[in-house]
Formats: structure tokens, sequence, C-alpha cells
């Protein structure tokens, strides 16, 4: 009796509510227009969150006669593997309107099947969560993070339906962060339709709220700084602020803030140690997690903020034609990731600099792993930046038990994205003062403002019409993007009075292995290399792979990594050392040349005893500064 009062007065005020914002609805991105058919209702709570569970209820109404097909989504927003939610979903019932139960069948291991039904389904089920981050839910003593893709079942054919979510408070001091459109009820929001909803991450807990308003488009803009950390005041305050000073810079390079949905943007914020570190873009909101407090200083967090806030743009309005809709029972295959997340992480750090959040010195450090990455990894002679991003399906967090030959075959699209980015960048500017940020204008204006889903033939053309030189921009894009050739990036970073120099020269080099620590029987420790060896590589070319043991160099045996590191590093480039181990065939010996390790570093001229000229030194200046008025 209990559940059904409190489920007629959810249903009430949900109706209400969702009524009532209607009118808010239809200016949604267009997947979420067109809703059809009554609200569906969805209710959580807590009664077992020390063991990290909820129940969660979800009622159908006006079910067309036949089979109910509900299902876990498969896939996350912003994630491109599959996930399968469906695995922390047990005690699954349904009943109709009348509390009758009704047969439920699985017709594969993601959904249940209900039929018999009278036109309303009311599936109850808990959910497992200990994993608090941009993909997956996480219920504890401390706080109810959820991820509503994750979290809720829905329907296949009432995807368009509104959508009405009670969240119970495990605490009542606790409040809500969310994304989803407030009701006068502070436990129940609405969503225009599951697209919507499954955007849209939810955090409960002691939550520290800071607010402020940006005027754009002769429209007033509310962000709110939504953090549940134990911090002192003044971290959330310096938090705040550097969101603040990173949301303007960003705008900046657009010209406007995005028409946000009901007004709004939410930093949704979670730094406790049952949170893992990640970060999640939304269309009005970001999911930011990390596992341990700030303390004393929000700085290392900033980072994440300015990535995922720039995807406001890029992604979620400026979006690929192969990401919309959002499938969520399947995973998008993408060749647009290096666009939509490498030109992200260009401008996350370069928005830090030219807000005053970090210094311009600690930019130019950063380009290091991306130059070092795109330089030398060997996976560039297979893909290029496409290739690289159709990969997305078998890396980003997905899960496999099988050995792969990732270090060799693939470079992270953020990484490689982030050094195509810095090639067109400076590229344009030492051509004649255009730049990356007119290219992301032109996204905007064409595809972005609009929501017009672009494909990489539109995105070629943005750049031609950006830098103002079709033949420039279609040869850039035969080299740099359909191939894999390398962007000269010596050349290039000198423009700014920036160096691209050997990190280690004339140091002795193997290749960047790992070992795994292993102990005999008798408690002596083996060197095994614990990871695949990089082609190019001497180890590599010597025929030396993942599970082989070290045994001896030149002679002298190795149980100690370091002492082996040290004698590797103890030899110049060009000498030969044999190296005895043990492997799959047995024990054998190899001639290994050693060779100078090709890691580069990028630094400014003043770091390396340089004098930058005066037109270095302006050309950097115009790069790294701000861009507001």
């Amino acid at each position: 009796m209990r559940f059904t009062r409190t489920l007629a007065a959810f249903a009430l005020a949900a109706f209400a509510a969702t009524t009532s914002a209607r009118a808010a609805f239809a200016q949604l991105h267009p997947v979420e227009q067109g809703n059809k058919g009554p609200v569906i209702l969805y209710e959580i709570s807590f009664p077992n969150i020390v063991h990290h569970e909820a129940e969660v209820t979800a009622v159908f109404t006006s079910v067309p006669p036949g089979t109910l097909h509900t299902r876990m989504a498969r896939s996350s927003t912003g994630r491109y593997a599959l996930h399968e939610f469906a695995k922390n979903v047990y005690a699954l019932k349904a009943v109709d309107s009348k509390g009758r139960q009704l047969v439920v069948t699985r017709p594969d291991p993601y959904g249940w099947d209900v039929a018999g039904h009278d036109g309303t389904v009311t599936v109850t089920y808990t959910l497992f969560a200990d994993r608090a981050d941009g993909t997956y839910p996480g219920f504890d003593a401390v706080q109810a993070h959820i991820q509503p893709q994750g979290t809720f079942l829905y329907a296949r054919g009432l995807e368009l339906r509104p959508v009405s979510v009670t969240i119970h408070r495990p605490n009542p001091a606790w409040t809500i962060a969310t994304q989803l459109v407030p009701t006068s009820n502070p436990e129940t929001f609405t969503a225009p339709g599951m697209q919507y909803l499954f955007d849209s991450p939810t955090h409960v807990g002691a939550i520290q709220w800071r607010e402020w308003t940006e005027t754009s488009g002769g429209k007033t803009l509310t962000f709110r700084a939504a953090v549940d950390d134990p911090a002192p005041a003044a971290t959330i305050d310096e938090y705040a602020a550097g969101a603040q000073k990173i949301a303007r810079e960003a705008a900046a390079v657009f010209g406007e803030f995005p028409a946000f949905d009901f007004g709004t943007y939410t930093f949704v914020a979670c730094y406790r140690p049952s949170c893992n570190g990640d970060g999640m873009e939304h269309r009005n909101s970001t999911s930011v997690t990390g596992g341990a407090s700030m303390g004393a200083s929000a700085q290392r967090e900033l980072g994440t903020v300015a990535h995922e806030f720039f995807h406001a743009w890029n992604v979620k309005r400026i979006r690929p034609a192969t990401l919309e809709p959002f499938d969520y029972d399947r995973a998008n295959l993408s060749g647009e990731l290096w666009i939509a997340e490498g030109f992200t992480q260009y401008y996350g750090p370069l928005l830090e600099a030219r807000s005053g959040v970090t210094q311009s010195s600690a930019f130019v450090r950063s380009l290091s792993g991306t130059v070092n990455a795109v330089t030398n990894a060997p996976g560039r002679r297979y893909f290029g930046p496409i290739g690289m991003s159709q990969q997305a399906p078998f890396t980003d967090a997905a899960v496999s038990i099988d050995p792969q030959n990732r270090g060799n075959i693939f470079i992270s699209y953020y990484t490689y994205g982030a050094g195509i980015a810095l090639a067109i960048d400076l590229s344009l500017r030492s051509r004649g003062g255009r730049t990356l940020d007119d290219f992301m204008r032109t996204m905007w204006k064409n595809h972005g403002k609009p929501e017009i889903p672009y494909t990489l033939d539109d995105a070629r053309r943005a750049l031609a019409t950006a830098s103002g030189d079709s033949a420039w921009a279609w040869d850039f894009w035969r080299k740099y993007i359909v191939g894999h050739e390398l962007p000269d990036y010596p050349a290039l970073l000198a423009n700014a009075g920036i160096l691209v120099r050997k990190a280690q020269p004339g140091v002795g080099w193997i290749g960047d292995y790992q070992f795994r620590p292993l102990l005999t029987n008798q408690g002596v420790a083996q060197l095994t290399i614990n990871s695949s060896t990089l082609i190019g590589s001497p180890l590599y070319d010597a025929g030396l792979e993942r599970g082989d043991r070290i045994i001896a160099l030149d002679g002298k045996e190795f149980s100690a990594e370091p002492d082996f590191r040290a004698a590797i590093g103890g030899h110049k480039p060009g000498d030969r050392v044999t190296i005895a181990y043990e492997g799959r065939a047995g024990r054998r010996e190899a001639s290994v040349t050693i060779a100078e390790n090709p890691a580069v570093q990028v630094v400014a001229f003043e770091d390396a005893g340089l004098n930058p000229t005066d037109q270095q030194l302006a050309f950097r200046a115009k790069w790294l500064s701000t861009r507001q008025p």
C-alpha cells in the first residue's frame, strides 16, 4: 500500500511538471523533438546503499498491445565502446496496473520482454553500482552517483516519450545536481526523452554549490558548480573561479556561449575516494570525478574542466554525423573523433593558458607528450587520424582479456587529434594570421549552432574556408588526415620560439619496455617483459617479445630491473650487446644493437639557452594570450 500511495503522488507531480516543461522541450536537440506518448515514470531509492544497491522502478503506461521490450543500454554517451550495463541488474519483476505479476522472459543478455500486460507495465529491479565516474553509476554511504544510461532501463519504441525521474535522497541533507529539468518537488526532475535522460549525469551528496551568470546573445545564462568534496570553501571558490575563467575563454573562441536548453549549465563534480578519475561531456552539463579531495588547491582538476567544457560546442553541438543519434544498443563507429576528442584535447590546456589559470610555459611543456607520441609511436605507419578514431570501440574503456598489439598499431585519437590541431593552428598562423579558432568558428556557424551533423567532407570544406586557401587545405588533408605523414613540428614550433629536441641525447636505449615482477619458487627475482616490444626498437628487431625473461647482458646476470636499465644506459648508441633470455622456445641469445632514445621534448628557446627573436615572442604571445576583449 505504501508503494501505491508513493507512486500515485509521484505520477501526479510528474504529470504537472512535464506539462509545464513541454514548451521548453520543443526547443531541444532535434533527436528529442516530436515527443509522443504519456510520461514514463522513473523512481530510484537507496535502502541498501552501503552495499552499493539501488531500487529502481519504471512505469510505462498506454503501452501498445503485444510484448513490451525493455532493455539496459549497452553503451554510454561520450564513450565509444560497449559496457553492458545489464550485468548489474537483478531481482527484476513486472506487474500490470492491478498489481498482477507478469511473465518476464530474456530475449538476449541485454533485455527483458514483458507480455500479457493491460497497457501498463511497472518494472522494478535492483541495481548494483560501485564505480562512480563519467560512465558508471556508484552508490555508497557518502554519495549516490547516477549515470542514467547505466541506471534506468528503457523500452523500445517509447524512446521519444517524455520522462520524469524521482530520486529519493538517502540523506535528507544531501542535494541533487543534474541538468534534468527541476520541478517544484526537489526530488523530481523531467527530461524530454530517453536521449536527453541518458545524457544527464546526476549526483546526490553533500554538495557545495557556487553559481554565476553570463550574458550571451542577449540572454542570461546561469552556471553552477556543484562540487561534492569536503575541501575548504576557499578551494571550492577557487574551483568555481577557474571554471568561470575557462568558460569565458572557451566562449571567446566561438564568439558566444551555446544556447543551453534551459538556460543553465552545471559542472557536476565529485572528488571523493569512492569516485574514479574521469570527465564526461554532456549537453548542458559535465561530469567530472576524482578519487581524492582537492584539499587546499583546485588547480589539478581544472584541466579536466577545461576539456569537458569545450565539448559543449565540440561534439555536443558540432556533432559528427556518425554519432547522430547516439546508439545505446551498439557501438557507434566514427572516423571524426580526432576532431571531436583530439581538438578538444588540444584546446583544454590552451584555454587554461589563455585564461591565466596556468602559465603559458605549462602549455608549452604539455606539448611534449603530443609531439613525442605522434613522432615516434609506430602506430602511425598503419593508420592516420581517421583510422585511429575508428579503433575507439576497442580502446575507449573497452574490456577484453586477450593480449593486444595496441602499442604497435594505435595512437589515441585524443593525442593524434591534438597533434593535428597543433599542426593546423601553427600552419595557419605562419601563413598569414588565420588560426584554428577560425576553423572552429566555421564549424560552429555551419554545423554547431544550427545543429546540422557534419561529415569528414564537411570538415575538409570548413578547413578550406577557414584557411582561405583551398589548395593548401586539400594538400594538408591528403597528407595528414587521409594519409599519415608527420607534420614538421620542429619548423612549426620554431615560429613561436619553441624547440623540439632529443629528450635523452646519447643515452643508450633498447625500447620502451615494462617488466613484470616475478619470483621463482626459490624467491629469486626475474625480469620478464610485460608488454609487446615496439616495432623499430632494438628488442623488437632482436626478436624478443612479451613474456620473455631476461637472464643476462653480456654474460652478467640480472634480477633487479634498475640494475639492468642502468647497464643498458651505460652503453652508447651503436654498441652491440648479447642478451640471454628465456622464451616460449626455451633459452636463447640475441645480439642487440643499442640505439639512441628517440624520445623528444618540447621546450621554450629560453629554457634551452637560446634567445627567441621579438618576432617569435610576438607569435607566441598572440597564440597563447587571451581572446577576450
